[in-house]
């Protein structure tokens, strides 16, 4: 097994039967010391994120392929807090899709001239490049096709995937009570086809209950018990 990639909430290894192992961590992205789906940078380490994470990713993964949707996930263990995945080849030097529900975070300070915090939005889909250096850019379907990172097909493919999944998410969380705002998503090929990726964990959502943002742990252990 061979390290191939330190990333800031996972590491990355190599398997000697192709595929890859995700080992999750403590870190989850923010300032100061306040957890933030949407900061590009650790902010924090929570004892027993990394687990949880795993969990509440291999829950919805399983949710999500379920209703045909493929996906990279192959087993998780949940002990040692790791994922086994099928090989995938990111879209440029790595791409994020956002779906927004109501207009919180980074979409509010763009947009507060025109919309006030927590309204409504309606499936709302938005990609960025993950550039720390640049603070992971918004990026738009034509500047896409230009620099060879996604065909205008995939764009479409990738912009109508996600709202589904969003939406599969948001649906399970208001089953339990709790409003899903804006979720972040990776995909990638896999076989030659359009997969999500990556993870799907509190780290990378703002959930809501009785107008209470939940943080990761809260979070996993309210989905999965």
């Amino acid at each position: 097994m061979k390290l191939t990639y330190k990333g800031k909430t996972k590491d990355v290894y190599a398997l000697e039967d192709g595929n890859y192992l995700l080992q999750f961590k403590d870190d989850v992205t923010g300032k100061n010391g306040v957890f933030d789906p949407g900061a590009n940078t650790v902010g924090l380490s929570i004892a027993g994120a990394g687990q949880a994470g795993l969990r509440m990713t291999a829950y919805f993964m399983k949710l999500i392929n379920a209703q045909g949707i493929k996906t990279h996930f192959i087993a998780a263990d949940l002990e040692k807090a790791t994922m086994t995945v099928l090989p995938a080849t990111i879209f440029g030097k790595g791409l994020e899709v956002i779906c927004r529900f109501r207009a919180v975070g980074s979409f509010i300070k763009r947009y507060g001239d025109y919309i006030e915090s927590g309204s409504a939005l309606p499936d709302y889909v938005e990609m960025t490049l993950k550039d720390d250096g640049r603070g992971d850019p918004l990026i738009n379907q034509e500047a896409l096709a230009a620099l060879n990172i996604l065909s205008p097909a995939e764009y479409d493919e990738i912009a109508a995937m996600t709202k589904k999944i969003a939406r599969i998410i948001k649906d399970e969380l208001a089953r339990l009570d709790m409003e899903l705002y804006d979720i972040k998503l990776e995909f990638g090929r896999v076989n030659g086809q359009v997969c999500l990726i990556d993870e799907i964990s509190g780290g990378n959502m703002r959930v809501f209950q009785e107008g209470k943002a939940l943080d990761p742990l809260t979070l996993s252990a309210k989905v999965i018990g």
